[in-house]
């Protein structure tokens, strides 16, 4: 078995090859794997180099680290910037992360993604794109995956969208808004996720694939799904806390604004029965979230039909405007910074959502020959 180390290590990540496999580990653990730039190039810099290598086969990306596989990008950084006015380092860092989740989209070898722990925000964006890869997402029972945007003033960007616009039903459209964390059972109902392992068994998977023979990429895969069908995740999907409020969440979420999800769930509560305590707990859940932020969560899932270059430019154009004249700073600095949790939305109120003001938001700052991710195709 043959070890090499690549140019990209740092004490934030190592990426090596073994066996034919590159690994990319994420060792940041007091920030939960939270992604600074310098994690970002190093990720990106190892798959560019490992892409037309013979010697590499597959890639992993993994967390040793029990809490967290990675709970998304270094927002106290983002904010710093906003506070010093330092557009640049913001639209650097959305740039190069969204250009990450491209390449990883599009990759050309299976890119296999062990999700335990933590995975939310920037942690779906270099995760989520394994599917399109011939790779796989592996879930844990310790996996809490979220898109939690709208909690900060934010909306789920590293083209997540394109995903959560692709789940059964409505489902997409309901983690968009709400930020709702979901378990490993409804990660693989939900097609957010393509197998499950325990736990206890990542490191014995991780000894199998540095030592198992392996002659073709489809042999890596092969092996992690042989590893992976030894273990039952519980509750079974169609059990999983999803699956059951599945028919709820198409009825109310499936309509076409923010406004109408809340008139809907009023509704349903006021009926009483079964789902009334569902939908009183979902109505608190809208509450809490910035409005702005839902209404134009629900707006990127609509829109993102298209391919994942499309979805990722109009995330970059949104990033811009949610920091400049939507809720994410304060967001930040309510939930963040100051942990007052009373943060002082634009729209105090969902009904006061101006239609107007949402369309302003998708507003591309750039022109499409410049925009900055406009070589990006598929």
């Amino acid at each position: 078995m043959s070890t090499s180390a690549s140019p990209a290590v740092s004490d934030e990540i190592a990426t090596h090859v073994a066996n034919r496999i590159g690994f990319i580990e994420l060792e940041r653990p007091k920030a939960l794997n939270a992604l600074s730039t310098g994690m970002i190039r190093a990720i990106h810099g190892a798959l560019d180099q490992w892409r037309e290598d013979p010697e590499v086969l597959a890639v992993v990306v993994r967390s040793q680290h029990a809490r967290a596989f990675c709970a998304g990008g270094d927002i106290r950084i983002m904010y710093e910037a906003a506070q010093r006015g330092d557009q640049q380092a913001r639209d650097t860092f959305f740039s190069e992360e969204y250009r990450l989740n491209h390449a990883i989209f599009v990759y050309p070898k299976p890119y296999i993604a062990l999700m335990n722990g933590i995975v939310m925000g920037g942690g779906m964006g270099i995760s989520q794109g394994a599917h399109r890869t011939g790779g796989l997402r592996v879930v844990t029972e310790s996996t809490k995956m979220a898109m939690p945007e709208t909690r900060i003033g934010l909306f789920p960007d590293v083209g997540a969208s394109w995903f959560l616009a692709r789940t059964p039903g409505a489902i997409g459209r309901y983690l968009a808004v709400t930020g709702e964390t979901i378990g490993a059972a409804d990660a693989l109902y939900a097609g957010l996720a393509d197998a499950y392992i325990d736990d206890a068994a990542l490191p014995a998977l991780i000894d199998t694939l540095r030592c198992e023979r392996f002659e073709r990429s489809a042999d890596v895969v092969a092996c992690v799904e042989r590893e992976t069908r030894a273990h039952q995740v519980a509750p079974q999907p169609g059990q999983s806390a999803l699956a059951k409020a599945r028919i709820l969440i198409d009825r109310h979420f499936a309509l076409p604004d923010v406004a109408r999800i809340l008139a809907s769930l009023e509704q349903e509560r006021e009926r009483g029965g079964d789902a009334a305590e569902w939908a009183e707990q979902t109505i608190a859940v809208l509450r809490e979230r910035s409005p702005l932020s839902m209404a134009i969560s629900l707006e990127v899932v609509t829109r993102a039909e298209g391919s994942m270059a499309e979805v990722l430019r109009v995330d970059l154009d949104l990033t811009r405007s949610s920091f400049l004249l939507g809720d994410t700073v304060e967001g930040i600095r309510a939930r963040i910074i100051d942990k007052d949790n009373a943060p002082r939305w634009r729209f105090a109120r969902i009904e006061d959502i101006d239609r107007a003001y949402v369309e302003k938001m998708f507003e591309s700052p750039w022109p499409a020959s410049e925009h900055p991710l406009g070589a990006l195709r598929g």
